[in-house]
C-alpha cells in the first residue's frame, strides 16, 4: 500500500474515531442532563427501554472504536492492510467497506464457515 492509500485510510480512521467519540459525548450529556420522572408506568418503561437500546449501541460503538485505535495502531507500525491469517494484502475494496478489518476476504469466509459448522 503506499503513503497516499495509507493517508487516505488514517484520515477515514480518524473521521470515523471522531464520531463514535462525539456521539457518545452526546449520550452522556443526555443521560446526565436528564430528569426522567414519569408517573406513568408505560411512560416509565418505554423509557428505560430506550436507554438501554442507546446504551447497547454506545457498547457496540466502544467495540469500534477498540478496532479503529488498533488499526491507527497498524498504520504507524506499517502492517495495515495485511491479511493477519494468511499475510496477504488485504486488498483496497475490502478496506473502504470496512476499514478496520484484520482478514482479507478469504480469510474472513474461512473463520465465518468454521463459525457455522461451530454451531451445527
Amino acid at each position: 500500500m503506499n503513503k497516499d492509500e495509507l493517508k487516505h485510510f488514517e484520515s477515514k480512521l480518524e473521521e470515523m474515531k471522531e464520531d463514535l467519540l462525539s456521539e457518545a459525548d452526546k449520550t452522556i450529556s443526555d443521560m446526565t442532563g436528564r430528569n426522567d420522572n414519569y408517573p406513568d408506568p408505560t411512560d416509565r418503561a418505554s423509557a428505560e427501554s430506550d436507554r438501554n437500546f442507546e446504551l447497547r449501541i454506545r457498547d457496540r460503538e466502544r467495540k469500534l472504536l477498540t478496532k479503529v485505535n488498533s488499526a491507527l495502531d497498524r498504520i504507524k507500525d506499517e502492517t495495515y492492510g495485511d491479511c493477519d491469517g494468511c499475510g496477504d494484502d488485504i486488498g483496497i475494496a475490502r478496506l473502504e467497506a470496512r476499514p478496520v478489518t484484520t482478514l482479507c476476504i478469504k480469510c474472513k469466509t474461512k473463520q465465518e464457515d468454521f463459525e457455522k459448522a461451530q454451531e451445527s
